[in-house]
C-alpha cells in the first residue's frame, strides 16, 4: 500500500505538474515532494512531541538513573531504544535535542542516533524474509554495535564541546542545574503546549531550508543517476568496491524501511552483500541530508569526527560480511 506522502508525490508531480512517472525528472520531483513533505511532518511531530515531554519531566531523575548505571549498560540502552523506534535519521534530530537540553551525555545520545536509523522493526522482519536469520542477526548486531562504539568516542573525546553554541548552552545549563533551584510546580496542558510551540517555531526556523537543500541533492541524484551504475562499477568484489560503495551512498537519502527493497534489488543482480550492506548503511545513516541537518546543531569538526567513524565501520562491515558470506 502506497503512503499517504507517496500519494501526494504522485498526485503533484504527475497529475498537477503534468511530469511523465518514467522520466527522470518526474522520478526527482516525486523524490522530493515525497520526501520534504514526509520529513517536515515527522520532525514537527517529534519536535512538539518531545517538546511537550519535556515540559514536565525531571531532568534530574532522568539523569541520576543513568549516573547509577554502568556506562556501557547506559550506551547499550540507548542504542537498544534507537533501534525498536522506527525514526528515519532526520525525524531523530528533534530527539537529539531533547536529550542534549536534558543533559544526557553527548555519547549516550549519539549511541540512540547512531542505531535509530540503521534498524527498525520493520526493517528486520523484511530483512529477515530476504536473506534469512543469519545475515539479518549480523545486520541488528553490526548496527547497535555501531552505535554504542560511536557513543563510547564521542564520551571519550568530550564532544559536547563541539556542539553549536545555543546546543552547548542548552546541555550546560541542564548538566550543571541545582535541583533545590528547579521549579517543581507542575505545568498545566496550556503550558506544555506553550512551551512545545516555542520550541517547535525555534527549531524549524533553524532547519526549514537545509530540508529542501538536502532533499534536494538527494533527489537530484535519486532521479538522475543511471540504474545500472551499481552493478556496472561495484559487482566485481574486489577490495576497494566496498569503500566506494560507502561513498556512493553518502548522497542518497532513504530509511531503514525504504532501502531494503533496494537492497533486495542490488543482491538479484549480483551484488556482494557485504558491498550492499555497506552502500545500504552509508545511504540511511551518513546522507547528505542528515548531515546538512546535523550541522544545525553541531560544528564541522564534530560532523567530521562522526562522518569518519560512520564511513571506516560501514567499510570494516562490509569488508567482513563479504569475507565471510557467499552468496
Amino acid at each position: 500500500m502506497l503512503s499517504i506522502f507517496t500519494k501526494i508525490a504522485d498526485w503533484l508531480a504527475y497529475s498537477i505538474l503534468g511530469l511523465a512517472p518514467d522520466s527522470k525528472l518526474g522520478g526527482a520531483v516525486q523524490f522530493f515532494i515525497e520526501d520534504t513533505t514526509k520529513i517536515f511532518f515527522l520532525i514537527v511531530l517529534m519536535i512538539y512531541t518531545i517538546a511537550l515531554i519535556r515540559a514536565s519531566l525531571n531532568i534530574e531523575r532522568v539523569r541520576d538513573y543513568l549516573a547509577k548505571k554502568n556506562k556501557i549498560f547506559a550506551y547499550l540502552m540507548s542504542s537498544t531504544f534507537g533501534a525498536i523506534t522506527p525514526f528515519c535519521s532526520c525525524s531523530s534530530i528533534p530527539v537529539f535535542l531533547g536529550f542534549t537540553s536534558a543533559g544526557i551525555p553527548v555519547g549516550i545520545t549519539m549511541s540512540f542516533l547512531l542505531t535509530s536509523p540503521l534498524i527498525n522493526e520493520v526493517a528486520v522482519l523484511m530483512l529477515l524474509s530476504l536473506v534469512g536469520w543469519e545475515i539479518t542477526l549480523i545486520y541488528v548486531l553490526v548496527g547497535m554495535a555501531i552505535g554504542v562504539a560511536g557513543g563510547v568516542f564521542l564520551d571519550l573525546i568530550r564532544a559536547e564541546k563541539l556542539l553549536q553554541p545555543f546546543a552547548l548552552k542548552a546541555y550546560q545549563k541542564a548538566e550543571f542545574a541545582d535541583e533545590k533551584h528547579m521549579i517543581k510546580t507542575k505545568l498545566s496542558f496550556r503550558q506544555r503546549h506553550d512551551f512545545a510551540k516555542v520550541e517547535l517555531l525555534d527549531i524549524l526556523n533553524r532547519i526549514w531550508k537545509w530540508v529542501f537543500i538536502g532533499v534536494g541533492l538527494g533527489a537530484a541524484l535519486h532521479g538522475f543517476m543511471p540504474d545500472l551504475w551499481f552493478e556496472e562499477n561495484l559487482g566485481s568484489g574486489q577490495w576497494w568496491s566496498v569503500p566506494m560503495a560507502v561513498l556512493a551512498g553518502i548522497p542518497l537519502y532513504s530509511n531503514a524501511t525504504g532501502v531494503i527493497p533496494i537492497m533486495e534489488s542490488l543482491i538479484v543482480k549480483g551484488l556482494p552483500l557485504g558491498t550492499t550492506l555497506a552502500f545500504c548503511m552509508s545511504t540511511v545513516a551518513a546522507s547528505f541530508p542528515e548531515f546538512i541537518l546535523l550541522k544545525q546543531v553541531m560544528t564541522w569538526k564534530l560532523l567530521t569526527i562522526i562522518f569518519t567513524l560512520l564511513l571506516l565501520s560501514f567499510t570494516l562491515v562490509g569488508w567482513l560480511v563479504n569475507s565471510i558470506y557467499v552468496l
